[in-house]
């Protein structure tokens, strides 16, 4: 019986590669390809596949974020197999309930034995409900998060860490982050929205207060009452940005400074 299969991986070279492979291996019909953790969800709840090619390391939504993003969105998992660089991660993909992990480069006998892997569990029931509970906390209390971001400025790339990030925000599909301090600099993100941004950051640091903009709650320098029961954010950049606070958002803001 023929697979359906999804291959997501950020590296086109690498992509091909695997698309190859298994069109050779045989009785696997590949319906899509996706570069990213964002296109990988929609792929899978669009398409249902039987098995997932899932790529480890990706900008923004990496593989493990897109296992908790379909678990948010009560998304049936697929059959999954990740595809790493690094064998260290093997132990967390199996924790995730992979079928398999490739380390790359592939090779063509380590595919086959991952179909044969798929097709032995291709009749076996999803996981549980009380297996699917404890998998989100798992995810959401290792999920690795980088120590830097990566920002373009004046022609430039810079590696700037999470703590020094005082907000970002979203015009006309450009991510601005500016960074705290006198010395602060302004640059561009290479995420596509700011949901894909939060994915890589440390959800204990940043908050997301109004549809525009993402703040560091460490880099919040004085709360301001704005008209009718709302408010604005002072921040400590150079130029102390006022951010407002969507009124969806105000209990939140409430309940993090007991205002």
């Amino acid at each position: 019986m023929s697979l359906s299969a999804v291959i997501v991986d950020d590296e086109q070279l690498a992509r091909d590669e695997l698309a190859y492979l298994l069109k050779n291996a045989g009785d696997v019909n590949i319906v899509a390809q996706g570069k990213n953790g964002l296109e990988a969800v929609n792929l899978i709840k669009e398409h249902n596949p039987d098995l997932v090619f899932l790529d480890v390391q990706m900008p923004g939504l990496d593989g493990f974020g897109v296992i908790k993003k379909l678990l948010d969105k009560k998304v049936p998992l697929p059959k999954i197999v990740f595809a790493t660089a690094f064998d260290q991660y093997a132990v967390k993909a199996f924790e995730v309930n992979a079928v398999d992990y490739l380390l790359k480069p592939f090779d063509k006998k380590r595919v086959a034995q991952s179909l044969q892997k798929a097709r032995s569990k291709q009749d076996t029931d999803g996981l549980p409900a009380e297996r699917l509970e404890t998998l989100v906390r798992m995810l959401e209390s290792h999920k690795p998060q980088p120590s830097k971001i990566l920002l373009k400025a004046v022609g430039r790339m810079f590696l700037v860490d999470q703590k020094d990030i005082c907000y970002a925000s979203i015009k006309d599909g450009v991510i601005s982050v500016v960074t705290g301090g006198l010395s602060g600099m302004e640059g561009q993100s290479n995420c596509r929205t700011l949901e894909e941004l939060l994915d890589s950051l440390d959800p204990n640091l940043f908050w997301r207060a109004h549809r525009s903009y993402l703040v560091n709650i460490n880099r919040i320098r004085e709360v301001v009452p704005w008209f009718k029961s709302s408010y604005q954010l002072r921040m400590d950049d150079k130029k102390q940005t006022e951010i407002p606070v969507s009124r969806a958002q105000t209990r939140r803001l409430r309940e993090l400074f007991g205002l």
